[in-house]
């Protein structure tokens, strides 16, 4: 599976379970990290939960293994290595604020996944 059929494959399970707002991050231009990152709130720990399980799940069908972080947080993280999956509770996101962190990333605009 390419990198990117990776980021629409999350972006759809994100969506299908009720994710709010979705973002995808090119990074691959400013780290060796990853290539994306895709980042969405959860509306409470459990939503996140089920978020990052769905994700971990329906991935694994797919035949693409992660390594799922965090499992009793406000922010899990799965790392598909060239794709990190980051879930948040709104306020830890705005704490955290991947996104500006990440400034420089380019934004993907969903329409186009």
């Amino acid at each position: 599976m390419t990198t990117q059929e990776k980021v629409k494959n999350i972006v759809k399970f994100l969506d299908d379970k009720k994710a709010v707002d979705i973002k995808v991050l090119k990074i691959s231009e400013l780290t060796v990290v990853s290539d994306y990152f895709v980042v969405a709130n959860g509306t409470s720990t459990t939503h996140i939960k089920a978020l990052a399980d769905e994700v971990d799940y329906q991935m694994g069908e797919l035949g693409e293994q992660g390594r799922l972080e965090g499992k009793a947080s406000d922010w899990l993280l799965i790392d598909f290595g060239d794709v990190i999956v980051h879930v948040f509770l709104p306020d830890s996101r705005e704490h955290y604020n991947l996104e500006k962190l990440w400034a420089d990333a380019e934004e993907i605009d969903l329409e186009n996944i």
